[in-house]
């Protein structure tokens, strides 16, 4: 039995390359690629890197001068205070900032999210290509508005137009009333500077962030998952909320995290509309709480950053401490998140 033979070639060199296969040599790549390719490779992982150092340096740079605050300041006092006054009566009580974050977040929320999401709804499974192409961009727009104008409009026409329905406190449940005598319900009159106004700005502007992304998770979802449905005799309806959404959770969820986060940290609209009274929460008549004025964590620091104080002593090292709860705070949102995306999370072939 003879060995097959394989024929030598010749380079253009002169050199022979007998005994090798002429397509081998096709497939090498050339050295100043590969040596480009790895660049890359490094340029990629050094940003990654980066994006890592950057949140442990924004750390250290808050937990430095906020364990120096907390050395002169006891963090008992600091978490559990119900008083913040730290220019006028050096009192350091986070419960109220804290309280009014979460007002605005939660009212913001309660706006955002349902309208959001049905938004993403009716752009992935109802409107048309062109419909789609004309209200996508014009829903995105309102990402661009800058928050200043937010504020403004809050000032300007929102809370003028509660002021002219509700010029007083309008009774809601009787104190008379023998099931809950200690609560009465009422609607109070809206203050210049309050809670709802900052509210219904903050959730008309993270609107688009919920529409966007979870459209973009409903529209990936798989349309066998549709046609299955159909199949079934499910309306559109039926199958838009009882398997497409459900299918999509992860990702809605991601969005619903993302835009609460941005409501947590946004400054100059709550500043403009809520004003800077920051106190505990109104108990048990709650609407009360978004009628008057508060202060959130956010504008705390702006107060701060702006106060004649500004670059020693306690009330400057506050700003670090107010920074490290708010991080904390949106770092344990993110967190829980993360779980619920990984408990929902649906995977397809």
């Amino acid at each position: 039995m003879s060995e097959r033979s394989t024929p030598a070639t010749e380079r253009a060199d002169g050199s022979s390359t007998a005994g090798s296969d002429p397509g081998t040599e096709s497939l090498q790549r050339n050295e100043f690629v590969v040596r480009k390719e790895k660049l890359y490779g490094w340029l990629i992982a050094l940003c990654a890197v980066l994006t890592v150092l950057v949140t442990v340096g924004i750390i250290f740079a808050l937990s430095g001068q906020a364990l120096v605050f907390w050395g002169e300041i006891s963090p008992i006092a600091f978490f559990t205070g119900t008083k913040w006054s730290p220019i006028i009566d050096n009192a350091y009580g986070v419960l109220p900032l804290v309280s009014g974050t979460l007002i605005v977040t939660l009212c913001s929320a309660l706006i955002a999210l349902p309208i959001g999401l049905a938004a993403a709804i009716y752009l992935s499974e109802y409107a048309s290509e062109r419909a789609r192409s004309a209200l996508k961009p014009a829903l995105e727009i309102l990402a661009g508005v800058p928050t200043v104008i937010y504020g403004y409009m809050a000032l300007v026409y929102i809370t003028p137009l509660f002021q002219e329905l509700f010029p007083l406190s309008v009774q809601l449940i009787p104190s008379w009333l023998p099931i809950v005598p200690e609560f009465t319900l009422a609607i109070p009159a809206v203050q210049t500077f309050n809670a709802l106004s900052a509210s219904i700005v903050v959730g008309i502007m993270i609107i688009p962030m919920v529409s966007s992304i979870s459209e973009d998770a409903l529209g990936a979802v798989p349309d066998s998952l549709r046609q299955a449905g159909y199949g079934l005799g499910s309306t559109k309806f039926d199958v838009s909320t009882k398997i497409v959404v459900p299918a999509a959770t992860s990702g809605i969820v991601a969005s619903y995290v993302l835009a609460i986060s941005r409501a947590i940290g946004e400054t100059m609209a709550v500043t403009m509309a809520m004003g800077m009274s920051p106190q505990m929460p109104h108990f048990p008549n709650v609407l009360t709480n978004l009628a008057d004025s508060s202060q959130t964590i956010t504008a705390a620091m702006v107060q701060i950053a702006g106060a004649d104080s500004l670059g020693h002593g306690p009330t400057y090292e506050s700003m670090f401490a107010l920074g490290l709860t708010l991080f904390c705070i949106t770092l344990s949102m993110n967190a829980l998140a993360e779980l619920v995306r990984r408990r929902f999370r649906e995977v397809y072939e």
